[in-house]
């Protein structure tokens, strides 16, 4: 079975073009009057009471004279071809119709195909047009593909069909019958786009009446397929209807099928959508088949399109000049400034700009031409920059070819005048008129912008302005100064000299100094008071000043503005308290953290000199936190018990800072004192897990406690939520087999298990705290087998172990980091 967008099995050889192939030889189909429809009846072939009967003679004379058609069509579609053909090849070799025919049978011949597909080829040569490099690309596949030679029939006898056709139903029919069933598609729908973006059905093959119907007309502004294909230059291809959500025409029929929304516009402007309809879903299609719904959509709009855009130098034929003369009235009847656009397309019907043909009494241009230099010029000529910095050009450009208008507030234009770029800002609306362009822009009055600007700016910063004649007396204030004093205008403003009647009394000495440089000295001055309102409000007000002479030197004017600081005065009083807090939170937890920092340093020195013991060789390092505020609760501890047994142990304090410190403090001493009794690791931590739950705060902590037996050499060890111990022997280096352990506070009761290992001579056992490997981008598993990979190295002394494995420690949590190493001796 062929893919659905795949052209279809080549026709058998001798079957006319677009014909369907004979009927089985055993069996016939054929369609009779049933009823208001059309029942299908099978008749065996070899059944000659059947074929004898009167319903046997009707069906195959039903379906010889269905035949008949289908073979006469496909007959008049391949005579039509040829004898374009044959046109072509007389007006390129100046002979006759019966030598351009014989010319045409000897280079059939000995091209070695078949009279129709050598026309088709002519005529793709010919006319260079969308159909011929569809047809090109199937055809420079491989030479003996006949499939290629068919799918350039077919689209050739659609686009005849097309062209012959007088409305938009037949040439549906058409497209559907030549070119899309072949390439499995099921159904067509041509619409023709309103000037108000509306989408009438123009035309439809695959549907029935009832459903055409129903679909005749969709509505501005309603989202389906067809309409959706409007916005994308390529179209909207879509595999399975039911994913997008979206309605159209036959979805009941077909609702996980295959839709393709391709535009159909032909010199810059869109005159509808060329929807195809699959029955089923569709894969992503090939380049080939996309530019066949292309070139058949472009077949579309020449039966949609109306009127004929103009091309260069053909702007005034009749159509045309109708058009731009009910617009010119229109736009000279407006109250804003407006352009008329016609469109510019070049030698192939592109469009490549469009010309400003009239601007009304209105038009002000950005940069102050007259009108008579805009008007006449391309849009681009006159305005280049509105083809990249506001695209501008590109939204005229869409309302040309959709109708769809376009409006915008405060869009940015800038014009080119002596090679200097000079910008504007203006509401901008643009509306299609037949094949005409309105652009209305309404440009931005900078003085009244700036003003209101100014009124906002005074408003948000509770500013007011003033100015006062000295020689006539005259005082002008605006309204925000009135609402500053909490007066209303009809009390009258405050002369200067006046100022400290409405101060406060403490502030009369500065508000003096202030009036005399500003008056006496005229130079300009400011001053911060405290306002006392009428109203019994106290504002904190600042006022500045600047004196204006006359040409004699002598002072007349005095202006300046009152702002209300009075917000600001508070902010910094908080911020002043805020410091002064600030600073002293700041000298608490500094004395906190070196009292803390003194306190772990006193107990727990970052290097201790190495460890007594018979047969046995220990080292601890201590490492704290870089960061000094976060003194953690890490310890660890080694003694020879009097028992001669090693006790050996590290331990971790949740959290930081004195509390904890002061917490590792307590553990690590009672630990040491109850291994003074004999009893083992698991009774020890069981103890020291009471202690932690009693003490004050919820203090949790982690912790391994092992004893040493120099004489057996034999180390005994339990553990409190932390991780296992390892071992280094020779070149390996692995963990402790795990034992079960509550971490230490949890519970006031917890019962621990308790490991044994057998130590050899070298064997190496370290303890630490997760400081030494925690990472914040990976587990802890990760992180513990990077540890086990640094161990396997082993360095001549223990202590340049313990060093190598601080230095390369790969930890980023900034924590307090504990090792304690044995071995053996």
């Amino acid at each position: 079975m062929s893919h659905p967008l795949q052209p279809a099995e080549p026709e058998p050889t001798g079957a006319p073009p677009g014909a369907e192939p004979l009927p089985d030889e055993r069996s016939t189909e054929v369609a009779v009057p049933d009823g208001d429809d059309l029942g299908v009846i099978e008749v065996p072939a070899g059944d000659g009471d059947a074929q004898r009967s009167p319903v046997g003679r009707l069906a195959a004379t039903v379906e010889r004279l269905r035949r008949e058609v289908r073979e006469a069509q496909a007959e008049a579609d391949g005579r039509a071809l040829i004898e374009l053909a044959k046109g072509i090849l007389v007006e390129r070799l100046g002979c006759g119709p019966a030598q351009a025919a014989r010319q045409l049978a000897e280079l059939t011949e000995q091209a070695g195909v078949s009279p129709l597909e050598f026309a088709v080829e002519v005529i793709n040569q010919a006319a260079r047009d969308r159909v011929a490099e569809v047809t090109s690309a199937f055809l420079a596949r491989t030479a003996e593909d006949r499939d290629s030679g068919a799918s350039a029939v077919r689209l050739r006898a659609a686009e005849s069909g097309a062209l012959a056709a007088h409305d938009a139903q037949a040439v549906a029919e058409s497209l559907m019958e030549h070119a899309l069933r072949p390439i499995g598609a099921e159904a067509v729908a041509i619409w023709a786009l309103g000037s108000d973006g509306s989408l009438t059905l123009a035309g439809s093959a695959g549907f029935s009446a009832a459903e055409a119907g129903r679909w005749r007309y969709v509505p501005p502004g309603v989202a389906t397929v067809a309409r959706r294909g409007l916005g994308e230059r390529s179209g909207h291809w879509i595999g399975c209807l039911s994913d997008t959500q979206l309605p159209s025409i036959g979805q009941h029929l077909h609702p996980d099928g295959g839709r393709a929304a391709v535009p159909a516009g032909t010199g810059g402007r869109i005159h509808g959508v060329l929807e195809i309809v699959w029955p089923g879903p569709i894969e992503p299609q090939s380049p080939q088949i996309v530019r066949q719904v292309e070139a058949l959509a472009e077949l579309c709009a020449h039966t949609l399109e109306t009127s004929t855009p103009p091309r260069p130098g053909d702007e005034w034929r009749p159509g045309v000049l109708r058009d731009v003369a009910e617009l010119m009235d229109l736009a000279d009847g407006l109250h804003d400034p407006a352009l008329v656009l016609l469109p510019y397309l070049d030698a192939e019907g592109e469009l490549v700009d469009f010309r400003i043909h009239h601007v009304n009494s209105r038009f002000l241009d950005p940069s102050g031409r007259p009108r008579g230099v805009v008007s006449g010029s391309l849009l681009l000529e006159a305005y280049p920059m509105a083809a990249g910095e506001s695209e501008l050009f590109d939204q005229v450009e869409r309302v040309y070819a959709t109708g769809e208008p376009f409006r915008a507030r405060r869009m940015r234009l800038t014009a080119l005048v002596d090679e200097v770029p000079l910008a504007a800002v203006a509401d901008i609306h643009a509306s299609r008129h037949g094949g005409c362009v309105l652009l209305i822009w309404r440009m931005e009055d900078e003085t009244a912008r700036l003003a209101s600007l100014l009124q906002h700016a005074q408003r948000l910063g509770r500013i007011g302005g003033f100015e006062e004649n000295l020689i006539t007396g005259e005082i002008t204030w605006n309204g925000q100064l009135y609402d500053l004093y909490g007066k209303p205008p009809s009390d009258g403003p405050i002369p200067l000299e006046n100022l400290p009647a409405h101060a406060h009394p403490d502030d009369a000495v500065a508000i003096g100094r202030f009036l005399r440089t500003l008056l006496h000295h005229r130079r300009p001055a400011s001053v911060a008071f405290r306002l006392q309102r009428p109203d019994g409000v106290t504002r904190h007000i600042r006022v500045v000043a600047e004196p204006e002479l006359d040409t004699d030197g002598r002072l007349f004017v005095v202006r300046g503005a009152y702002q209300d600081i009075s917000a600001h005065h508070w902010t910094e009083v908080a911020l002043a308290a805020t410091r002064d807090q600030l600073a002293h939170s700041e000298q608490q937890a500094s004395e906190r953290n070196r009292l803390a920092l003194q306190l772990q340093h006193a107990i727990m020195p970052p290097t201790q000199a190495p460890l007594d013991a018979p047969g046995l060789r220990v080292a601890v390092r201590y490492r704290p936190a870089e960061t000094q505020h976060l003194v953690g609760g890490d310890w660890y501890d080694a003694v020879v018990l009097p028992s001669r047994l090693v006790l050996l142990c590290v331990g971790d304090v949740a959290g930081h800072g004195i509390d904890a410190a002061t917490s590792m403090v307590v553990l690590r001493n009672a630990l040491r004192g109850l291994a003074v009794t004999g009893a083992g690791p698991a009774q020890l931590l069981s103890w020291l897990n009471m202690v932690v739950h009693h003490l004050t705060g919820g203090v949790t902590a982690t912790a391994v406690c092992a004893l040493y037996d120099p004489e057996r050499h034999t180390l005994r060890w339990a553990r409190a939520g932390h991780l296992p111990p390892v071992l280094v022997r020779g070149t390996e280096a692995s963990p402790l087999p795990l034992v079960k352990g509550l971490l230490l506070g949890a519970v006031p009761e917890a019962t621990y298990e308790e490991g044994e290992v057998q130590l050899a001579v070298d064997d190496t056992l370290l303890m630490y705290t997760d400081g030494l490997i925690e990472r914040r981008d990976r587990s802890v598993e990760e992180s513990l087998t990077q540890l086990l990979v640094a161990a396997r190295t082993v360095p001549p002394t223990l202590e340049q172990q313990l060093d190598r494995l601080l230095t390369y420690s790969k930890s980023d949590t900034d924590d307090d980091t504990c090792i304690v190493g044995v071995r053996v001796a």
